[in-house]
C-alpha cells in the first residue's frame, strides 16, 4: 500500500528510503524497514536498485545491538559533485564541492554584479571550467549547480525579479542560461538565504528556526524554518533592507524609494557618510578596513547602523520567534553586532529572546557556497527527482515506488 509523510512523499519509494539515509533518520536495512513499514523483501530490492545506480553505498557495520552485526548504509558522495557560484555586489565566487559538503577548490575575483549578466555568467562559464579541472572531475559528474545573487529570485523560475542593486538582470532567465551551458539542473536563490541555509546545514542542523541578516552592499535575511528555506509567495521573503524608517524618510535608497534600512545602515550607505564626513571611502569594504584601524567615526557608523538594523530585526525576531539569529557579511563585526544586541534585547518581548542566540557567521566567506551545495544536494536527491532518475535508468528494474 503507497502511504505519504506529510510533506506528500511516497514513504514506500527508493527515492524515499535514499532521503532517510542521507538525512541520517536511518542507517540500517532494519531501520529502514521499521520507519516505513516495508516487508524485509521489498526494502532489499529497493536498497539493491539504488546501490546499483551509485546512490548508496555500505559503510561498515554497526555493532552496538549486541546481536548479529548490521550492515550500515550512507548515501554515496562518490556519485558526483556540486557546482555553485555566489554572486556578490562587488565580488563573485565559484567552486567545486563533493556530495559530502566538502570544497574541493574555489575561485574569487571582485567582479561588481552591476556589469550585468552576460558578462558575470562568462566569468561563471569559465570559473567553473578551472575549479573542475583542479578538483579533478569533469562536466558528466556534475550533479546540479547552485547560483546565489543579492536580490529577490522566483525560485521556481530561476530568475531575479525587481532587484535593487543589480541592474540589467531584472527577468534575467540565470537558471536557463546556464543549463544551456552545461546541460545540469540549475537551481538560483538570494543569497542571504544560502547563507542562512549553509549555516544552518553545518552548525545548526537540529535548529527549528533560523534567521540570517546579511550587511553588505545592501541589507537582507535569510529564513530557515525545519530545514527548509521560506521564501515567501514569490521570493521576496527576507527583504529587510527595504522596510521604510519613517524618522530617516530623506535617505535615498539605491531602490529609488527613501527612507529604505539600506540607505542608512548598509555598508554602502556608511561608506557615503563617511566620505560626506571628510574620510573618502569607495565601498563597504574600505570602510570595514577602518572600522577594524579604529577609525573613530567609522566605528561610530557601524555601531549606530547596528541599532537601526536591530530595531527592524527586534520585529522579525517577535514574528518568526527564531532560536538562533545570525550576523553575517562585511559588517558583522563587534561594533555593529552591539548594536544590534543593545537595540534587539531592549525592543523585543523578552519571551521571544529568552531562548535566543544570536552570533556572527561562523562559515563566514563559504556560507554561500556550503548553501548554495545544500540546496542542490536537496532539490536533485528529493524523493521524487531520485524515483523518476531511476525509472529513467533503469526502466525494467524492481518497481520503486509501488
Amino acid at each position: 500500500m503507497l502511504t505519504r509523510d506529510r510533506w506528500g512523499r511516497n514513504q514506500n519509494s527508493a527515492g524515499h528510503l535514499l532521503w532517510l539515509v542521507r538525512t541520517g533518520r536511518a542507517r540500517t536495512r532494519g531501520e529502514l524497514q521499521s520507519y516505513t513499514g516495508l516487508s524485509r523483501s521489498t526494502t532489499t530490492q529497493r536498497i539493491d536498485v539504488l546501490r546499483a545506480a551509485g546512490y548508496l553505498r555500505a559503510g561498515g557495520v554497526d555493532g552496538s545491538t549486541g546481536g548479529r552485526p548490521a550492515e550500515l548504509l550512507e548515501f554515496d558522495t562518490a556519485h558526483g559533485v556540486v557546482l555553485v557560484a555566489d554572486l556578490g555586489g562587488n565580488h563573485a565566487r565559484a567552486a567545486v564541492v563533493d556530495l559530502g559538503g566538502q570544497l574541493l577548490a574555489e575561485e574569487h575575483e571582485p567582479i561588481k554584479i552591476g556589469t550585468g549578466p552576460e558578462a558575470v555568467l562568462e566569468w561563471v562559464d569559465s570559473a567553473f571550467g578551472r575549479v573542475l579541472a583542479r578538483a579533478g572531475w569533469n562536466a558528466g559528474q556534475i550533479r546540479g549547480i547552485g547560483v546565489g545573487v543579492p536580490g529577490p529570485v522566483e525560485f521556481d523560475f530561476g530568475m531575479v525579479t525587481q532587484p535593487p542593486i543589480m541592474p540589467g538582470w531584472d527577468g534575467y532567465p540565470i537558471a536557463d542560461r546556464l543549463r544551456r551551458t552545461w546541460n545540469r539542473p540549475v537551481y538560483v536563490d538570494n543569497d542571504a538565504n544560502l547563507m542562512a541555509l549553509g549555516e544552518q546545514a553545518v552548525h545548526y542542523p537540529d535548529c527549528p528556526a533560523l534567521v540570517l541578516v546579511k550587511v553588505a552592499t545592501g541589507i537582507s535575511a535569510g529564513v530557515v524554518i525545519d530545514g527548509q528555506v521560506y521564501r515567501g509567495i514569490d521570493g521576496g521573503a527576507g527583504d529587510i533592507g527595504h522596510i521604510r524608517l519613517y524618522e530617516h524618510r530623506e535617505a535615498r535608497c539605491e531602490c529609488g524609494l527613501y527612507g529604505c534600512l539600506a540607505a542608512v545602515a548598509s555598508g554602502l550607505a556608511l561608506a557615503h557618510r563617511l566620505t560626506a564626513s571628510g574620510t573618502p571611502t569607495s565601498s563597504g569594504a574600505e570602510l570595514v578596513e577602518r572600522i577594524r584601524s579604529g577609525h573613530a567615526e567609522a566605528v561610530h557608523l557601524a555601531r549606530t547602523a547596528g541599532k537601526l538594523v536591530g530595531e527592524v530585526l527586534s520585529t522579525v525576531v517577535c514574528m518568526v520567534n527564531p532560536a538562533v539569529l545570525v550576523i553575517a557579511g562585511d559588517l558583522a563585526d563587534i561594533h555593529f553586532v552591539t548594536g544590534v544586541r543593545e537595540v534587539l534585547y531592549q525592543s523585543a518581548l523578552p519571551r521571544s529572546t529568552r531562548h535566543l542566540e544570536v552570533s556572527t557567521s561562523r562559515l563566514g566567506a563559504k556560507s554561500a557556497v556550503i548553501g548554495g551545495y545544500a540546496m542542490v544536494v536537496d532539490q536533485v536527491y528529493a524523493p521524487a527527482a531520485v524515483d523518476a532518475e531511476l525509472a529513467r535508468m533503469m526502466p525494467a528494474a524492481v518497481p520503486v515506488t509501488c
